[in-house]
């Protein structure tokens, strides 16, 4: 079954779009992550333009990230004084990250950009994420206690305006934190991302915060930053597809409570090793199409030749 979407000026199958959204939903229930990371280039897989594929799908986070804030929330594992800091660097830096989207559509560049933001982007987080999970996965094996804690302290958690959260132990600057979010709302605006696939690691490496804590927490800075995207999106660029922003909603808000009790089965370890290979593998892809050589080529023909 087939339904023509308006802004993409494209039909596509209803089965294969809920089905993303319901895939992309359970993995934000598992991980804690929008999924935007994921779903964007999903749909620019399939032929949607990239840059409705960035303004769309920031509206199916929404959903996602609420039904999986709600599954979280049952747990105790959201620091809302921690996510209200955060939301407020999301919404500073989701304004002139759509700004900045509107200048580079302007220039023509914003397929190309939206690309290697993505593959350079995802590379770094993988593979960091990867290696530190992997070295906590063998130290757990071998019975090897840490050493330390899981972030070092520098001369950042030195800088002023503290603030105690005591959800997530700490006390630190409340700076340190709004100019994360707002480097990822920058980033949530230009790639159609809800951030936590950069916001998580920051969390638990550059914060310190638990991992279980992070999850909740990275979802509720998301609910926020994405719609704040959507509405900047479909405002000043239009390019948001309603039809194919229903037609993932539906899919994500079922996907995300099935993925938040899966996710419960699994250590903090695991469940980063897993992020880590599937940022990983949406990067290769990404890498591949932009070198790959195409099936078809166009060429310029002048008259009288041959």
């Amino acid at each position: 079954m087939y339904v023509y979407l308006p802004i993409a000026e494209m039909s596509v199958n209803v089965v294969l779009i809920l089905g993303m959204g319901w895939v992309v939903g359970f993995l934000s229930g598992v991980f804690g992550v929008g999924g935007g990371f994921l779903m964007t280039p999903l749909l620019i897989f399939i032929g949607i333009p990239p840059a409705v594929a960035v303004g769309t799908q920031a509206n199916q986070i929404v959903a996602a990230s609420v039904s999986g804030v709600i599954a979280q929330w049952r747990r105790k594992n959201v620091d809302f004084k921690m996510g209200a800091v955060l939301l407020g660097g999301g919404l500073f830096g989701s304004t002139i990250g759509v700004w900045v989207f509107s200048w580079l559509q302007t220039l023509g560049q914003i397929d190309l950009i939206i690309s290697l933001l993505y593959v350079f982007l995802l590379g770094i987080v993988g593979l960091l994420m990867l290696q530190e999970s992997l070295r906590a996965i063998l130290r757990r094996r071998r019975g090897v206690a840490r050493r330390g804690k899981l972030h070092e302290h520098n001369w950042l958690h030195g800088l002023p305006l503290k603030m105690r959260f005591r959800q997530s132990k700490l006390y630190i600057s409340a700076l340190l934190p709004f100019a994360i979010g707002a480097l990822v709302g920058i980033l949530s605006a230009i790639m159609g991302v809800g951030g936590s696939f950069m916001l998580m690691p920051a969390m638990i490496y550059l914060l310190g915060m638990p991992t279980a804590i992070v999850v909740g927490t990275s979802l509720f800075q998301v609910i926020f930053v994405t719609a704040n995207v959507t509405f900047l999106q479909a405002y000043q660029n239009q390019t948001v597809d309603v039809f194919l922003a229903l037609l993932l909603l539906a899919g994500g808000v079922l996907g995300a409570q099935t993925g938040a009790r899966f996710g419960a089965a699994l250590r903090g370890e695991q469940l980063r090793a897993l992020l880590a290979l599937l940022v990983l593998v949406v990067c290769g892809k990404l890498l591949f199409d932009l070198v790959a050589v195409p099936d078809d080529f166009f060429s310029l023909q002048f008259p009288g030749r041959s």
